[in-house]
């Protein structure tokens, strides 16, 4: 659901310290939001302050959230809290791996170019064939 920013209320948060934004904000600007917070019914946060936040900075109106009822206060807590405990770094190896896949993406070799064209073509000739039937 789209809600408007400043409709939106920051209650009383575990997180004190919302870190340096400006990766976050980039991430933002570049891809759009890609997990929305969560608030209750009365619009008020229960996770993804950062994300507000960041929001916020780069002037945004509005925002995707995910509207929960029916909780109590106690619910509210134990969700801003498992959200926020419950996230896994990637390893340095698994770092390593995701960046030279994504290398080898945006810089495919002479090889997998040739076969990038070919399966294009071939792509298009039963796309063709496939239009007469």
């Amino acid at each position: 659901m789209l809600v408007a920013i400043k409709d939106i209320k920051v209650k009383r948060r575990v997180r004190k310290d919302l870190g340096n934004l400006d990766d976050l904000k980039e991430s933002l600007r570049t891809y759009g939001l890609l997990n929305p917070i969560t608030i209750n019914r009365k619009y008020q946060l229960i996770a993804g302050e950062r994300r507000l936040q960041a929001a916020k900075a780069l002037g945004w109106t509005n925002i995707n959230a995910n509207v929960i009822d029916n909780l109590t206060e106690v619910d509210e807590l134990e969700m801003e809290i498992e959200e926020n405990n419950q996230r896994k770094e990637f390893t340095e190896e698994e770092l390593l791996e995701g960046y030279k896949r994504l290398e080898r993406l945006r810089h495919p070799g002479f090889f997998y170019r040739i076969f990038l064209f070919f399966k294009h073509l071939f792509q298009k000739i039963i796309d063709f064939f496939s239009r007469k039937r």
